[in-house]
């Protein structure tokens, strides 16, 4: 490795280490905000409507954590092409492995979050139209959540299908 690459390359690690920190802290400080949020619009209001507010809230959240978690696998898949990085060669053949995994999506807990977010609609005794409406709010996050599980299941196998062909040759 060059000076370059090497400044490249441990840019790029630095950037992974902050992106997944940073993946963890707004996931924690989001769902604080979002329970909170949630709280005070169970205590404070009657309208089945009132939900959507966190429900909007916790999406947003999820958005941010997927979206530093599918840079972050990108910059692993350069580094393994690029770099020949030996640990993200390791990484991306211990993925197929069924070693117990992290969530590095959180979706367990998200998709607990949108169910808990539903329970003052329960109690507010909605008419059909709010169940439909509130009810198929709700459905599109967690829609989302399993498509997005489902993308970056892909990404890994697409991200270097694709960096293979701006790989130039050496």
């Amino acid at each position: 490795m060059n000076g370059r690459e090497l400044d490249e390359y441990r840019a790029l690690r630095a950037t992974m280490r902050e992106r997944g920190t940073v993946r963890v802290c707004v996931f924690a400080a989001g769902i604080a905000v979002w329970a909170a949020i949630a709280l005070a619009t169970a205590v404070l209001t009657t309208t089945p409507l009132a939900v959507l507010l966190p429900l909007v809230l916790l999406a947003a959240v999820f958005e941010a954590v997927f979206a530093l978690h599918a840079g972050t696998e990108r910059i692993g898949r350069y580094l393994q092409l690029f770099h020949e990085d030996r640990w993200e060669q390791v990484a991306s053949e211990l993925r197929g492995s069924r070693m117990l995994a992290a969530d590095a999506l959180f979706i367990v807990p998200f998709l607990t979050a949108v169910l808990v977010n539903l329970a003052p609609v329960v109690v507010a005794n909605p008419v059909p139209v709010e169940w439909i409406f509130v009810g198929g709010a709700h459905g599109l996050v967690v829609l989302r959540l399993v498509a997005a599980t489902s993308a970056a299941a892909r990404q890994r196998k697409a991200d270097l299908e694709r960096l293979r062909e701006l790989k130039p040759d050496r």
